[in-house]
C-alpha cells in the first residue's frame, strides 16, 4: 500500500506544471508578436526614411546653390533655405507614420479572424483586453517611436551630406551652425508624434480597433461608413453640422498643434509652443475615456468572434 502511494506521488511529481506568465511579460510579447507580424509598421518608414535620403543626396548640388543665393536674400530666407529639407524628410516620416497607423488598426483583429490564427492565439493564456491593448499601443507609442528615431537617423545622415557638400563648395560650416537646430526639431517630433498622433487621435484608432474586431470583411468600410452617414443624416434632419465640426477639430489638429516641421516657420513657431494647451484640454482626457470604452468593446466583440 505505502509502494503504491509512494508510485502515485512520483507520478504527480512528474506531471508538467503550466509556467506562470506576468502581466507585463505577456503584454511585452504581445506588442512583439505585432512587430513580427505586421512588418509594415517599420518597414514602410525605413522605405520613406531611404527615399528621402537618396533625394537630398541627388538634390543636394541644388540646394547649396539655393543656400548661396539665399545669402543675400535675408536670414530669414538662408534659415528657411537651410532647414526646409530636414522640415520635409520629418513631414514625410510623420505622415508615412499616420497612415501606418490608421491601416494596421483597420486591419489588425480583422487579419487574425481571416487566416485563423485566432484559434492559436486564443488558446494562449491571455486575455482579450491584453490583446487589444497591446494593438492599441502599436499606434499610442511603437509608431510614434520608429517615427522620432528615423527622423534623427534621416537628419545626421542628411547633416554629414550637407557639411561634406558645403565644403566641397568652399562654404562656410557656420551656417549650418546658426540657422539649424536639430535638437529643437526634434523635440517638435517627439510632441506632435506622442501628443497629437498618438493620444489626441486615440479615439479614432479604437473605433477601427472595433470594427476590425466586428466586420467580416471589408473593415476599412465599417470604420468609415458609419462616420459619414451619421454626419448625413444630422444635416438632413436637423440641418446642422455639429458631428463634422466635431470630426475636423478631432482630425484636423489639436490645441498647441500650429507648428510642424517643414513649415515656412517652423523654429519661430516652436519657441512660442505651449505643451500644456493640449495636455491641460478636456478634449483630450474625454477623448482618452471614450478609447478606454471602445478598447473595451473591442475586447468583448474579440471574444465572441471566431474565424471568418
Amino acid at each position: 500500500m505505502s509502494s503504491t502511494s509512494t508510485t502515485m506521488a512520483g507520478l504527480d511529481q512528474q506531471q508538467p506544471t503550466h509556467a506562470v506568465i506576468s502581466l507585463r511579460r505577456a503584454f511585452y510579447w504581445s506588442i512583439r508578436r505585432e512587430l513580427w507580424e505586421h512588418r509594415s509598421i517599420y518597414v514602410a518608414p525605413l522605405l520613406v526614411a531611404a527615399l528621402t535620403l537618396t533625394g537630398f543626396l541627388i538634390g543636394s548640388g541644388y540646394q547649396i546653390g539655393k543656400v548661396r543665393s539665399a545669402q543675400s536674400l535675408g536670414p530669414m530666407e538662408l534659415q528657411a533655405a537651410i532647414d526646409r529639407p530636414y522640415g520635409l524628410a520629418a513631414m514625410f516620416l510623420m505622415g508615412i507614420g499616420f497612415l501606418v497607423s490608421i491601416f494596421y488598426c483597420v486591419e489588425a483583429l480583422h487579419g487574425e479572424r481571416r487566416d485563423r490564427s485566432i484559434l492559436f492565439w486564443k488558446s494562449l493564456p491571455l486575455s482579450d483586453f491584453t490583446v487589444v491593448l497591446s494593438k492599441m499601443m502599436i499606434p499610442l507609442a511603437v509608431v510614434p517611436l520608429i517615427t522620432v528615431a528615423l527622423t534623427i537617423v534621416a537628419h545626421l545622415s542628411m547633416l554629414l551630406i550637407n557639411i561634406a557638400m558645403m565644403l566641397i563648395s568652399g562654404m562656410s560650416l557656420s551656417l549650418l551652425w546658426s540657422n539649424l537646430s536639430l535638437v529643437r526639431m526634434w523635440l517638435m517630433m517627439v510632441y506632435h508624434m506622442f501628443a497629437l498622433h498618438g493620444l489626441w487621435l486615440a479615439p479614432a484608432y479604437s473605433w477601427m480597433l472595433l470594427a476590425s474586431a466586428w466586420a467580416r470583411r471589408a473593415p476599412f468600410l465599417w470604420a468609415v461608413l458609419p462616420l459619414i452617414a451619421v454626419g448625413v443624416v444630422e444635416k438632413i434632419t436637423f440641418n446642422t453640422t455639429h458631428f463634422r465640426r466635431w470630426m475636423l477639430y478631432r482630425f484636423g489638429g489639436a490645441p498647441g498643434s500650429d507648428a510642424y516641421p517643414g513649415s515656412d516657420h517652423a523654429m519661430h513657431a516652436w519657441a512660442n509652443l505651449n505643451v500644456g494647451q493640449i495636455l491641460l484640454n478636456p478634449g483630450l482626457w474625454s477623448g482618452l475615456v471614450v478609447a478606454a470604452l471602445l478598447l473595451f468593446a473591442a475586447a468583448r466583440v474579440r471574444r465572441s468572434r471566431g474565424p471568418i
